[in-house]
């Protein structure tokens, strides 16, 4: 007897526990779940809140996007990691915190080290000149004028050595063109330049274009996306003129995954990714996208290791379109 109600007090404390645990599963999310977002405020910002709003209404609680930035990114995805793996933290995960930072040996995580729920947008760089430009129409013909007149052409992409720099460089190289970087460290300095003529072309972001396209004239979009060639209103991008840039995974365009740490149980993983596989079909979340000039990504998280990892390595690989630049300068003085 005294066995037998020793078996059903375990029976029924094993049915307490499941039920509890069934419950907290049911339950989840029970609070606010925080973006975590590398940048200031702007359209990149802007676009993320639109997709957490959205996420927030499958799963029915708010979700911020908390701006951190600093330090290239990293800020963002160090806050993000010191976090709890419990599913009420995402880190938008662009390309550059993501993967550029490790490969330069500013961090020390890897792209694996997190765990995906969906790719959320690409955001084009594009190059671009000046509209009263008469040396040149096209971005075949400066590059005509820039193997004619090696050192002439002077640039910017931001600061240097950072995403647009590489791949700008690598453009270059690919048609020997040797020209000078000139760093900035805020866009819109560099776009005042380019209008004054003291630069010749500039990396442009589709925030830069859509503020003002009577401004630029839009040379080279640094995409294969034909949702990025008509952020740009159809100017030519590295597809049509053939350009091979090494990489693969759209790593030129700066795209963003949102990830969670690696320890989240997978049973949040599943709501989040479902709540964010719905937000991202939602023909109004995708049309507002669209509006600032971003570009709806449709990967889900099967095909995270297929598109990110091997970005590392082609990065790491485009280091050397940089060495190349600077080493062709040096043989120019």
């Amino acid at each position: 007897m005294e066995f037998m109600k020793s078996v059903k007090k375990g029976l029924v404390a094993t049915a307490i526990l499941a039920l509890g645990a069934s419950s907290a599963l049911a339950d989840f999310p029970e609070r606010t779940i925080e973006v975590i977002h590398p940048w200031g405020p702007g359209n990149a910002m802007a676009v993320s809140q639109l997709i957490a709003e959205a996420m927030g209404d499958e799963l029915g609680v708010n979700m911020p996007v908390i701006s951190t930035p600093g330090a290239a990114g990293t800020k963002a995805q160090i806050t993000a990691m010191a976090r709890p793996a419990d599913g009420y933290t995402i880190f938008d995960g662009y390309v550059a915190p993501l993967v550029l930072q490790p490969v330069l040996g500013n961090a020390d995580w890897d792209y694996s080290d997190f765990t995906p729920l969906h790719a959320a947008v690409s955001n084009a760089f594009a190059i671009g000149g000046r509209i009263d430009e008469t040396r040149w129409s096209n971005f075949e013909e400066m590059m005509a004028y820039g193997q004619a007149n090696p050192g002439d052409l002077r640039y910017s992409s931001g600061s240097r050595n950072n995403l647009p720099h590489m791949v700008i460089a690598k453009v270059l190289q690919s048609y020997g063109v040797v020209a000078q970087n000139v760093p900035y460290s805020q866009d819109g300095n560099a776009i005042k330049d380019l209008k004054g003529g003291v630069l010749d072309f500039a990396f442009v972001n589709v925030g830069n274009y859509i503020a003002d396209k009577s401004a630029f004239n839009i040379m080279l979009v640094l995409s294969e996306l034909a949702g990025a060639k008509a952020s740009y209103d159809g100017a030519p991008s590295i597809v049509d003129l053939g350009i091979d840039t090494g990489l693969t995974g759209l790593a030129p365009m700066g795209w963003t995954w949102w990830i969670v740490n690696a320890d989240t149980p997978e049973a949040e993983v599943t709501k989040l990714r479902a709540a964010m596989t719905a937000a991202m079909q939602r023909p109004d979340v995708r049309a507002a996208i669209e509006a600032v000039g971003f570009v709806p990504l449709d990967w889900d998280h099967t095909q995270y290791d297929a598109i990110v990892g091997p970005v590392a390595g082609q990065l790491g690989a485009m280091g050397n379109a940089l060495d190349w630049e600077v080493e062709e300068l040096k043989k120019l003085n």
